[in-house]
């Protein structure tokens, strides 16, 4: 469903697992930069009121997807850690070239924001079935079909505001390129690295 042409390498819950407080942290960055997408979108291109109505759902649910985050590290006794760079995101923004068209623009970030989206369920589902902390492989399930509802908007609306066909064909180039990308990742206790 989700079509992405490189699946994670199963040892990265390995890599997870003695990390949980990291991946924790990584993840409440994660969803206030999804909640910031959303806002920037908004900001943007304030001209389609469709995609600011869902924008602005989304952002309130991100940042409520942050708050459950950033609950289960205060239950664990520990404290937010500091952000990091997402060496998985900085790749990915070099595929698109600068410039364009307002409606290249759009559709170029509701690209990129779909394909981090589905690249989140995806590693969210590999939680869920492989985590030994059976609460916590709940808690990812989920967000897993949270982000897929995610990802599929995101899609949607890249469709809808640029031409199907050359969104189509700029979906798969995206695909190839994040499969590039991740095979030098899957090594750290990151949600997309």
């Amino acid at each position: 469903m989700l079509g992405l042409k490189l699946p994670t390498d199963p040892r990265w819950v390995n890599i997870v697992e003695k990390n949980i407080d990291e991946i924790l942290t990584d993840h409440a960055y994660c969803e206030q930069k999804a909640a910031s997408t959303a806002i920037s979108l908004i900001i943007t291109f304030p001209e389609y009121p469709e995609l600011v109505q869902e924008m602005t759902a989304l952002s309130r649910e991100e940042m409520g997807h942050f708050k459950m985050v950033h609950d289960r590290i205060i239950a664990r006794g520990k404290t937010l850690g500091r952000q990091r760079k997402d060496e998985y995101a900085l790749q990915l923004l070099k595929f698109f070239p600068k410039g364009g068209n307002r409606t290249t623009q759009l559709v170029h970030r509701l690209l990129y924001a779909a394909l981090i989206e589905a690249r989140s369920c995806e590693r969210f589902r590999l939680l869920s079935e492989e985590l030994e902390d059976r609460e916590l492989a709940d808690f990812y399930h989920k967000l897993m079909v949270s982000e897929a509802g995610h990802y599929t908007m995101f899609l949607k609306f890249a469709r809808k505001y640029g031409q199907k066909e050359e969104v189509d064909k700029k979906w798969q180039e995206l695909l190839e390129y994040e499969a590039e990308i991740m095979k030098g990742l899957s090594k750290k206790e990151t949600v997309h690295g």
